[in-house]
């Protein structure tokens, strides 16, 4: 009896300092954390600075839509911005369907056997070979085999090649991440498994599928190995080309030479100038895919 009132009498008291220390330490974890997102905002903050501080105040209509200059100063980067949106556009449009496609199969209809898994794996792993591996499989299928020569059509299917691997893991992993209540709920009310793809389980899978698609699009922006062998390196010197067989030097490829062989006596400002309208056009990318995010969550919460 003794002992257990002694037990009983320290309890409290030990209860008591565990309690203290627990919350001790949540505290010098929570400022941890918010000291290390506080330094990661301020130095990717600094980064942007440093990268638009001297291109940003000089950028005009006129470097926008301009033709570029080979020998003079004040050259614009019109046709190469043109051509980085319409590959852009073009590989995304042929990448999304096939991709996402792909995805479903695998989260839906692929039977759970070794030959899938292996599929998976390859899926995998192609989603992190070099780019350059890929530019040097459309030289081999575009330049090579079809003969068509330095094009936008093959630097676009090019880059879809290189978006299917991330574009198929993300929607298999964002199908699969849905609650299977949710499913279940579905087929008890009467629908078919097609109906309950399109209508409960990509609803929900949005916000993953949406986010790889901005990945993968600002990668495919932002891509210049690819392009440089599949597309070249000038462009047609026309600012509206919508011509597939023309060359495709995108903003990326305009930026790798005017800082590497290019004459023109303001390389320097131009280089500064084209890092800021890359920057810029990566985050509108980001935002514009995030729109239909917020019109889902909107329609959620009604």
């Amino acid at each position: 009896m003794s002992m257990r009132k002694e037990v009983s009498a320290a309890s409290p008291y030990s209860f008591s300092k565990r309690r203290k220390a627990s919350v001790l330490m949540d505290r010098l974890f929570t400022g941890m954390v918010w000291g290390i997102g506080i330094v990661v905002i301020l130095f990717i903050i600094g980064l942007l600075f440093l990268l638009m501080e001297k291109g940003l105040p000089e950028l005009s209509w006129d470097f926008l839509y301009g033709l570029p200059s080979e020998i003079e100063e004040g050259g614009g980067i019109g046709p190469a911005l043109f051509n980085s949106f319409y590959v852009l556009i073009i590989s995304l449009l042929v990448s999304i369907p096939i991709g996402m496609a792909a995805g479903i199969y695998l989260a839906e209809f692929a039977p759970n056997n070794k030959l899938i898994e292996f599929v998976r794996i390859c899926v995998e792993g192609l989603s992190s070979v070099p780019s350059i591996i890929f530019g040097l499989f459309g030289i081999a299928l575009f330049v090579e085999f079809f003969e068509i020569g330095l094009t936008i059509l093959g630097a676009a299917i090019s880059l879809a090649f290189l978006n299917l691997p991330v574009l198929t893991r993300v929607t298999e992993e964002s199908i699969r991440a849905v609650p299977v209540e949710l499913r279940n709920a579905s087929f008890a009310l009467g629908s078919t498994h097609l109906q309950t793809i399109r209508s409960v389980l990509l609803p929900v899978a949005l916000n993953g599928i949406m986010t790889g698609i901005c990945l993968t699009a600002g990668r495919a922006f932002g891509e210049s190995a690819v392009i440089i062998l599949t597309a070249g390196v000038s462009t047609s010197g026309e600012m509206w080309d919508f011509n597939l067989f023309s060359p495709g030097g995108t903003l990326a490829v305009h930026l790798w030479y005017i800082q590497s062989e290019a004459i023109v006596p303001d390389v320097e400002l131009i280089a500064q100038k084209t890092t800021t309208v890359l920057i810029f056009v990566a985050l509108l990318i980001n935002i514009l895919f995030r729109v239909p995010l917020w019109f889902n969550a909107r329609k959620t919460q009604v």
